[in-house]
């Protein structure tokens, strides 16, 4: 498909537009031309927030923040909120209103870009003033292109510079970005959201399997990124996951076998020196808003949608940057050990 054709086939597709710097894209990097939609608690939209703080794009990409809860009913109708859904007093903290349109529902966004969409109201979105359309609401794919897509307005320096999908590493993100995704990032969902007993210990082991091999391979590359001195697109990806483990995954999803902090101390390194050293990933982490989502978002799960207190503190300090001297963990349970086995060759 070319960039000048339509990038939303239908009223069940997604949206799968590109911005590119280029005279023949159909979406180009202009200042003040695109607003983001994200939720705080969505480790999906978390990654394409990051790369807007990571890249500088704070002033050229507004955002409007939805509510942590409540999403809706068990089909997910009405969906996400704005601040003032229900009158000028109805605030909740670090969300926002829709600054672009006033909407009161993140559905309302989509079906001004499609009035018969019949897919799921998610965030992120990125929408275009210029065409009055969706370009984007799916973060894989703005992962993948946005952190180059707006280099021009990146403030020169650091920012411009950081290539998240440098060329020499394309083939070790490529590679382990398939396994991440589907064993760790979408394999919580798989062991949280399963409704019987089998489903649940047969996915569980799958996630730890994946958490015991990215603890090697940090270590094996000597940190403080996963591919080593260069911070990636996998960086990001881990990140919004592992930042939520502890706090909400070992608890909500019965994700329980071990935690970060308590199992993994290369990955718990790694998770520090990115929240506290590196500018974007704390300032783009809202714990009160994760905890929250989860807690009182599925009530299948936590029918009394009480919320968790701990941990305590959400991100331990003080890092270690010699990761070398660090001696990695591993959960040596026997159904994540056979898993790492069939998985990645008990690497």
């Amino acid at each position: 498909m070319s960039y000048t054709e339509a990038v939303h086939a239908g009223p069940d597709d997604a949206w799968h537009g590109v911005v590119r710097d280029a005279a023949d894209a159909r979406f180009q990097p202009e200042a003040g031309r695109y607003h983001l939609y994200i939720g705080h608690f969505c480790p999906f939209a978390h990654r394409v927030d990051l790369v807007r703080h990571l890249k500088g794009l704070e002033s050229a990409i507004d955002i409007s923040v939805v509510k942590s809860y409540p999403k809706g009913d068990d089909k997910g109708w009405p969906g996400w909120r704005f601040n003032g859904e229900r009158g000028p007093d109805d605030v909740y903290p670090d969300a926002t209103e829709d600054k672009l349109f006033g909407s009161k529902f993140l559905h309302e966004i989509y079906f001004k870009a499609d009035p018969d969409y019949k897919g799921r109201y998610s965030v992120p979105v990125l929408w275009d003033k210029k065409e009055g359309t969706i370009v984007n609401n799916e973060s894989a794919e703005m992962l993948r292109w946005m952190p180059a897509a707006f280099n021009s307005l990146s403030p020169e320096g650091p920012a411009r510079d950081l290539d998240l999908y440098p060329e020499s590493l394309r083939g070790e993100i490529d590679s382990i970005s398939a396994w991440m995704q589907r064993d760790l990032n979408t394999g919580v969902y798989k062991a949280g959201f399963a409704k019987d007993q089998q489903t649940y210990s047969t996915n569980v082991p799958v996630v730890f399997a994946a958490l015991n091999h990215l603890e090697k391979i940090i270590h094996k590359n000597g940190g403080p990124y996963i591919l080593g001195q260069s911070l990636t697109e996998l960086d990001i990806r881990a990140y919004t996951t592992v930042v939520r483990f502890d706090t909400i995954y070992a608890q909500h999803f019965k994700c329980n076998l071990g935690t970060i902090r308590g199992n993994y101390p290369v990955i718990h390194e790694w998770l520090k020196n990115l929240y506290w050293n590196v500018k974007g990933f704390r300032e783009t982490t809202n714990f009160t808003h994760i905890k929250e989502n989860y807690s009182k978002s599925h009530a299948d799960i936590n029918p009394l949608a009480i919320t968790p207190l701990g941990p305590y503190p959400d991100v331990e300090e003080g890092v270690n940057p010699d990761f070398g001297s660090i001696k990695p963990g591993e959960m040596r349970h026997p159904a994540v050990l056979e898993r790492q086995k069939e998985l990645y060759g008990g690497s």
